[in-house]
Parts: structure tokens; sequence; C-alpha cells
């Protein structure tokens, strides 16, 4: 079994969409607008492939997006720099293989060299313990509890702090900025093609 994880390309997202749309109520449907949006701002979206084929994705925004999410915003509101997980979806064939961690794995490692916390939501309507469980194992911890709209799931907000940002932060994002290299590269948040140089990850955005 051959596994690759890279970021999503542009001929990915008549797929992404397909997954996203058939994952369950615990994943908010898209509209082809809405993926576009997360194509061109999402500062992580990375898929999953297994032998050629989508296996998942998952998708992260920094703070500081125009992201209408009540629940991106309620950390805008609470934190000054974060990282936060709108989405992760695995396709049905392909559970079970740990991908879950794979992808909470590269996540954390994009948000460790640029930010000091990284953030999600689980919804608590319907309960999923499995779920809840996979979270806490992996070092989130909740934050606050919010009800999405007036009719919306009530949602469990999670922070896992990422104490090696502090290292970064004083040895190279207050000084030169991280080395130019690729697995610290960020990606390109102007994707028209695959020929744009990227940008790096500790480049201040004015």
């Amino acid at each position: 079994m051959a596994l690759a994880i890279r970021d999503v390309r542009e001929h990915d997202l008549d797929a992404v969409l397909a997954l996203n749309n058939t994952a369950g109520r615990s994943i908010l449907v898209l509209d082809d607008a809405q993926l576009r949006y997360f194509y061109e701002h999402a500062d992580y979206f990375r898929v999953a492939e297994i032998d050629g084929q989508l296996a998942g994705f998952l998708i992260a925004l920094r703070d500081g997006r125009d992201y209408v999410s009540p629940n991106y915003q309620w950390f805008g509101e609470h934190y000054p720099s974060f990282v936060y997980i709108d989405r992760i979806v695995i396709a049905n064939a392909f559970r079970r293989h740990g991908l879950g961690r794979i992808f909470y794995c590269d996540v954390n490692s994009f948000a460790e060299v640029r930010v000091p916390l990284l953030t999600c939501e689980v919804f608590l309507e319907p309960p999923d313990d499995v779920v809840v469980l996979f979270h806490g194992t992996y070092g989130f911890q909740e934050v606050g509890q919010q009800r999405m709209g007036e009719r919306g799931p009530q949602v469990s907000l999670l922070a896992k702090d990422l104490p090696s940002f502090a290292y970064v932060r004083d040895t190279y994002l207050e000084h030169a900025g991280l080395p130019d290299l690729p697995w610290l590269a960020g990606r390109p948040l102007s994707l028209n093609n695959d020929s744009k140089p990227r940008r790096l990850a500790g480049e201040r955005r004015s």
C-alpha cells in the first residue's frame, strides 16, 4: 500500500467535494464556492492518496482569516494566534488505517513552527465518544462550548498547546525566519497554477 500526504491540487476538488458531502452528519456539507474558498485561502489543505486513490483530506486555517465559521470566530475572539482544524474526512474504504492520526501528526508539525495553539471542535450532538476520546488522547483539552446558531448542534471547543513553538519563535521567527526548506514551506495562497513560488513558513503577512 503506497500512501502519500500532499497539498491539494485543483483537479482534486471534485473528488474532495464528493467525499465531504457523503461523509455523514458530523461533517457540514460544502458547495463549490465554499470549497473554492478553502482552496484559495486555507493555510493547510492536504489530501491523502492510497495507491493513487483519494483516501481523505484535512483543511486548517490560521487566525486572521475572513472565515465566517462561528467556531473559527470563537477562537479568534479568545486567542491571538492559532491554527484551526476546520474538517477532516476519511473515505469509508480507508478507515481504520490510521489516517486520522497521520493527518493530525502532519498538521501538528505544520502548526508548531507557526503558532502556539492548535484548535478544533467536536460535535456533542449527536454524541460520539470515539471522536472525543481520539482528541483527548492526542492532547486536546476543552476550552469552551457553544451552540452553532439558534438550532445548530452543541460543540466542544478544543485546543492543544504547542510547546515547541516558543523555541521556534525565539530561535527563528524573531530573527531571520525559518530555513528555506521544502518541508517548512506553507501553501501558496494564490493557486492559479502549480508553478508559483511558495511562501516561506516564517514570512510575516502585511
